[in-house]
């Protein structure tokens, strides 16, 4: 019996022990889900390298079916990308223009049930949360995925503001747009181009948090429909994001047709290379 467990069973309050029980059994079981899906990894990676899964198994003294169980049985490496334990998955606030009450924009909502989802059957558990209409909003926590962009919150702006090769930045004209700095492109939205179109561009990154004690993970569209078109390529190409960037701190811009009438992605794409970068 481990320090903790016994000092929880000597807890005099029945209330308190049963309390801080549950939560211990919480975080072992976040820990067991986790150890299990590095035992996958781990697994794929040597019998990638060219070991047997027989092979494998004896070096570790184990047997060659209990390394296809654990295997088949694992939450995928790939969830990994999203975080471990719980992820909590954070949408912005707006003022309603009319009657000027909070709102979250119809794809947001969607785009976070959807992420929500692939979590859970990623072997993670998923919470929701808000951007306040203030742009208030706590960045210095694990396993975070933010959908909002630097017009909602001068705290998530702070942090895209780390990236040095993709920004946001205001046209001459007025609309937002995406510049890659490395090549000077500017990615401008279809709603915002002349005639426009039913396409839009997005900011996909994970980046380092305020207090330099991990990551964050934020994506925004310039307009609605392209953060959706960011879940649509999580949810549809984890494994490939995964293997191009694992858990490293990254940025890629997306394009995403959309259907005019359910703003619903048609195509996303990479409009750029991964740009890998250093935490700091």
């Amino acid at each position: 019996m481990s320090d903790e467990v016994d000092r929880i069973g000597r807890l005099r309050d029945p209330f308190e022990l049963l309390r801080q029980a549950t939560e211990r059994m919480s975080t072992a079981q976040e820990e067991i889900t986790e150890l299990a899906r590095l035992r996958r990894r781990v697994i794929q990676e040597l019998h990638n390298d060219g070991l047997s899964y027989a092979d494998i198994a004896q070096r570790v003294g184990l047997t060659r079916g209990r390394i296809h169980q654990i295997r088949q049985a694992a939450p995928a490496p790939e969830g990994a990308f999203l975080g471990s334990g719980t992820v909590t998955i954070i949408t912005p606030l707006k003022r309603e223009a009319i009657r000027s009450r909070p709102v979250v924009a119809i794809e947001d909502v969607a785009g976070a049930q959807r992420l929500g989802e692939l979590a859970r059957s990623m072997g993670l558990s998923a919470e929701f949360e808000h951007v306040g209409v203030d742009g208030a909003v706590d960045l210095n926590r694990p396993s975070l995925i933010v959908i909002s962009g630097p017009r909602i919150s001068d705290t998530v702006a702070a942090v895209l503001a780390q990236d040095p090769t993709l920004q946001f930045e205001r046209a001459a004209d007025g609309p937002w747009t995406l510049v890659d700095r490395a090549t000077g492109t500017v990615y401008r939205s279809g709603q915002d181009q002349t005639p426009p179109t039913n396409s839009d561009v997005a900011y996909l990154g994970r980046l380092p948090r305020p207090d330099g004690q991990g990551s964050v993970m934020i994506f925004t569209g310039i307009h609605p429909p392209g953060s959706l078109g960011v879940v649509e390529l999580i949810c549809s190409r984890l494994a490939e994001l995964y293997a191009a960037v694992k858990t490293d701190n990254f940025s890629v811009l997306v394009e995403t047709e959309y259907d005019p009438d359910t703003n619903e992605p048609r195509r996303v794409e990479l409009r750029t290379p991964f740009t890998r970068f250093e935490e700091t």
